[in-house]
């Protein structure tokens, strides 16, 4: 697919970390290897970000912007819907660890003191923070199919009142599995680290942390009733016998995963993982994407199930 080509004036969407923002283009030019500024050569767009002030204008590289119109404006708000349900779970989480950390008595001023004596707050979008604090960034490159599926994933549960039929073939942990033996059939011709080494773990990790996100992060407000009865079926219900317990990756499909990798650079913006570790799960997360775009067919489910009106009621209760 050739890139998409911008002109000055033009109202576009463009990607800032993991969120879309509407943005107006003031200005064009083609960098090369002399003056590149970002080790990125050929078109770029200087952008100004509408509601935000000029200091946050920027050039960037075609990969960043998207044209104005319906379908990546849903693209847009699948995203935002994402980014707070994320935030949200990180705030219940944060409140939770401060209090506990009052209550050892690690408060503000103490020995391990969260809060700032300064009483400084953070600036707009969080990114005046000191150069020597900055979290490390995770840009993924999500194909633009992928994008597709997102947004009709989100008009499908948000707008059209469907769900994705439970559980799913094949499940995440089977993904990550086939995906891993995907990548180990490459032998030296994969361009990733160490694949024998780091593949295990980060799998590992992958599914773990869909596990534990699945719940707080992942889903929107009308797949909840679902989740309770997958949960109760596979989980905590009276006929479920101790040691047959399912985790959710072994229900939940492509689906609900992508909606997770897309999440992970701002999962990642609020972790402890440092510059290198983000630098390795970016490279494998963005194979994984390009595996999904060969493998769409056969692993996003082809159409999704209408909830019925009962579903419905007790969706909205």
């Amino acid at each position: 697919m050739s890139a998409q080509t911008f002109t000055v004036g033009e109202r576009v969407l463009c990607y800032h970390g993991p969120l879309i923002y509407e943005a107006k283009v003031l200005k064009t030019d083609t960098w090369d290897e002399s003056n590149t500024q970002s080790g990125i050569v050929g078109p770029h767009y200087y952008v100004h970000y509408k509601g935000w002030k000029q200091t946050w204008d920027e050039w960037v590289d075609a990969s960043r912007l998207l044209k104005f119109n319906e379908t990546n404006i849903a693209l847009q708000k699948a995203l935002q819907s994402q980014s707070q349900a994320a935030h949200a779970a990180n705030a219940s989480s944060s409140k939770a660890s401060k209090a506990q950390a009052a209550k050892d008595g690690g408060g503000v001023g103490g020995r391990g003191g969260l809060g700032r004596k300064d009483g400084a707050r953070g600036t707009k979008r969080g990114r005046e923070e000191d150069e020597g604090t900055r979290k490390p960034e995770m840009k993924l490159n999500v194909p633009e199919m992928l994008k597709v599926l997102l947004v009709d994933d989100w008009e499908a549960v948000t707008k059209n009142n469907q769900l994705v039929g439970l559980p799913r073939k094949p499940c995440v942990t089977e993904l990550l599995e086939e995906f891993k033996q995907h990548v180990l059939s490459q032998g030296t011709s994969t361009q990733l680290k160490d694949p024998k080494i780091l593949l295990p773990t980060i799998i590992a990790g992958l599914q773990t942390y869909f596990d534990r996100a699945l719940g707080a992060n992942l889903l929107y407000r009308f797949e909840r009733p679902q989740y309770a009865e997958i949960r109760k079926k596979f989980v905590t219900g009276p006929k479920v016998q101790v040691g047959t317990e399912k985790e959710m990756s072994q229900i939940y499909g492509a689906e609900h995963f992508l909606r997770m990798l897309v999440s992970l650079p701002q999962m990642v913006a609020s972790s402890s993982m440092d510059g290198e570790s983000v630098a390795l799960l970016r490279d494998y997360v963005n194979e994984l994407l390009q595996w999904m775009v060969q493998e769409k067919n056969r692993i996003f489910v082809a159409e999704y199930d209408s909830a019925s009106i009962a579903y419905q009621n007790i969706s909205r209760s």
